[in-house]
């Protein structure tokens, strides 16, 4: 059981502290502990029935935000919209809460400054976190290096905000890695203009499974792949550069419209091809990056830091993406429509049948000089359905997709889908496609659940990390 003390003046709240310890103050614990008693009185949906039980806690609240605000003068703003949004929610009796008002104020995109701070306090579920939208609280910093500034304005992506986790409420302390403003409680839902991706958190889970599942395979890293196990900044700033290529690509190319199908129902392996087709982006665009800085560091004239390091990561980005898909990836949740685990079952695949990946005598080696023209011919493949589905109809489409994904990874036995769906499902609505496919429609091959089994208690070990474990 929380014990919450009654609220204390600013002063004593902050204690002396400034912005750059600000998860050591007496202000950010008691805003984490009221939180975390909040969330202990709230229903799934948020709503609180103990109204007598929340209202010292939303006071906790309220003095903390007041007591950290001077501390964060670019979100002044936010605070005190989130602190007005607190006194509704408990002026209207702690229904389903409303936070649209605090969230159109909070703007994280227009301070993407290397080392900035925020504290952000929203009723929110977390993506693989938890469901329920529960108040939580969540301390970050912001990654963002001058390279990736620079970066920026050749792959253009304004709403991108890249984040490290400093402290958290236990919605964060799971696997989520994201701040999103859809999940935040609201009557209405706004046009969003930001979406945030804690890079430590990636790096560092990147990091501890790479360097396990090497160890398991025998695989020999390349000395710039070791590099980057042995150094969490410079994983976390790959994980940056990758991540702001990879987001920008959802809404770029020969699309059939909206290829992530937002709010739509459609079979899983349609969500690996889109995940996979925004990495494979990224992949191509730092192999064309690292060509193009090469001959410039051989030809003159010579290279500025920035340019140093866009050509460093740009290698980086590269293993980091096979790695992360093969050995995380793939593997990672359960087998029920697992569209990220598929997309690493695909990757994997393709480069064994290209004989650029081997696995022989129980160990995993790449033919390296030859796996970028491989990697980027699965691009290409990807980028022909989607260019040639412009003109197929959306059933047609997931016919033709998931012709593309099984002639590379071998669907269940028992799929409907591979035998050829029955004329009635082709002649009714989507609903039938999707219902006719199994939840492990492309198990893992036995190479994958060998790795799982090893794999497993590396995997768990990854829930809540960061980038200092």
């Amino acid at each position: 059981m929380t014990i919450i003390t009654p609220t204390r003046a600013a002063d004593d709240l902050l204690a002396g502290h400034g912005v750059d310890t600000v998860e050591h103050t007496p202000a950010w614990a008691q805003l984490k502990g009221a939180a975390t008693s909040l969330q202990a009185l709230q229903a799934a949906d948020g709503s609180i029935d103990d109204t007598a039980a929340a209202e010292p806690l939303v006071d906790d609240v309220i003095a903390s935000l007041d007591a950290l605000s001077p501390l964060f003068p670019h979100d002044a703003a936010y605070l005190a919209a989130s602190v007005a949004d607190f006194r509704r929610w408990r002026a209207e009796g702690f229904g389903t809460p409303d936070f649209l008002d605090s969230l159109v104020t909070f703007q994280p995109q227009e301070h993407r400054i290397d080392g900035i701070r925020h504290v952000v306090v929203f009723p929110m579920y977390t993506q693989n976190g938890s469901s329920a939208r529960h108040v939580e609280a969540v301390l970050v910093e912001a990654i963002w290096p001058e390279f990736i500034a620079r970066l920026e304005t050749e792959y253009t992506n304004k709403l991108f905000v890249s984040l490290r986790l400093i402290d958290f409420t236990s919605g964060y302390d799971t696997n989520s890695a994201v701040l999103f403003p859809e999940t935040v409680a609201m009557r209405e839902v706004p046009s969003f203009t930001w979406g945030a991706i804690f890079q430590d958190r990636e790096a560092a889970r990147y990091r501890r499974v790479t360097r396990a599942a090497s160890q398991i395979t025998k695989l020999e890293l390349p000395d710039a792949a070791a590099r980057l196990l042995e150094d969490q900044d410079l994983a976390e700033r790959t994980f940056v550069m990758w991540d702001l290529i990879h987001d920008r690509t959802h809404m770029r190319g020969d699309l059939p419209f909206d290829p992530f199908m937002i709010k739509q129902r459609m079979p899983f392996f349609l969500y690996s091809l889109e995940e996979l087709r925004c990495d494979l982006t990224a992949f191509r665009e730092s192999v064309s990056l690292q060509a193009r800085l090469s001959r410039r560091q051989a030809q003159g004239p010579e290279l500025d830091d920035a340019e140093r390091a866009m050509l460093e990561h740009a290698e980086l980005v590269q293993y980091a993406v096979i790695f992360d898909r093969i050995f995380r990836f793939a593997i990672t949740g359960s087998r029920v429509r697992n569209y990220d685990g598929l997309g690493g079952q695909l990757l994997f695949a393709w480069l064994h049948q290209r004989r650029v990946l081997h696995w022989t005598d129980t160990s995993l080696a790449f033919d390296w000089d030859e796996v970028p023209a491989a990697v980027v011919a699965l691009a290409d493949a990807i980028d022909e359905l989607y260019w040639r589905s412009i003109d197929r109809p959306k059933t047609a489409h997931w016919l033709a997709a998931y012709d593309l994904v099984r002639s590379v990874v071998t669907p269940h036995p028992a799929s409907v889908w591979a035998r050829g769906l029955p004329d009635d499902v082709l002649a009714g609505l989507p609903k039938g496609y999707t219902d006719a496919v199994l939840d492990d429609e492309f198990p893992l091959s036995m190479f994958f659940e060998a790795l799982e089994k090893k794999m497993r208690p590396v995997i768990a070990s990854t829930e809540g990390i960061r980038g200092s474990d």
